[in-house]
């Protein structure tokens, strides 16, 4: 498998498995699973936080291949495929800096550490750059014939991730639930970006069996 279309699949098996590893680490935690955001599924008193660890970092990994290989898809002047692999970094900065508790509050919680701090910038990086990522990109697809197939439905599911963010910021029903609901419609985004461009890499490699056909890039 050429490097590229390994760093495509990456699209995919990054939400993937970051979707299992929450899921993992949710079942693990003892007490009210539902009222543990994500972040708490990693901290310092978690029961198993290398589940979720290894989720973020996987997932930042992954993102950051597949935004290199899209920048080269899409072309190199769009803001899109940097926003991705902005959003991968600071998804693997995110594992390496833990919050200090599972829950935001409880007795005995004195001030955060530098760590804890650090965990809540790069967060809110991450946040930002899912979101921002595939409404660039949508814009950027609907001027491509290869890509306009998918301009919609990413576009949708970007705002559907940013409505479900805003009532999570609100609190107006239980926020770790709706916190997995707006990263999940986000990394459907990037898994939906990620399946087009493994099918244009398909394309391309058929074209290029047949001498008769010059290679393009997708």
């Amino acid at each position: 498998m050429r490097l590229g279309k390994l760093a495509a699949w990456g699209g995919v098996a990054g939400p993937v498995l970051f979707t299992a590893a929450w899921a993992a680490g949710s079942l693990r935690q003892a007490g009210p699973r539902m009222q543990i955001q994500l972040s708490g599924l990693a901290a310092e008193d978690a029961r198993d936080p290398q589940i979720m660890i290894a989720g973020f970092v996987v997932l930042g990994v992954c993102s950051v291949g597949f935004g290199a290989e899209l920048r080269t898809a899409v072309g190199r002047r769009s803001a899109g495929p940097w926003l991705v692999i902005a959003g991968g970094l600071a998804a693997v900065a995110a594992g390496a800096f833990r919050r200090d508790h599972v829950l935001l509050t409880g007795p005995g919680f004195g001030g955060e550490s530098w760590h804890n701090q650090v965990h809540d910038v790069v967060s809110a990086v991450a946040y930002a750059a899912m979101l921002a990522a595939p409404l660039v990109l949508a814009r950027r697809f609907r001027a491509d014939p290869r890509w306009a197939v998918i301009a919609r439905p990413v576009q949708v599911l970007a705002l559907l991730s940013a409505a479900a963010l805003i009532v999570f910021a609100s609190q107006a029903v239980q926020p770790a639930v709706v916190q997995r609901i707006a990263v999940t419609l986000a990394l459907a985004a990037e898994t939906l970006m990620a399946a087009r461009l493994l099918t244009l890499h398909e394309a391309r490699d058929e074209v290029a069996s047949c001498p008769m056909h010059p290679v393009k890039r997708p």
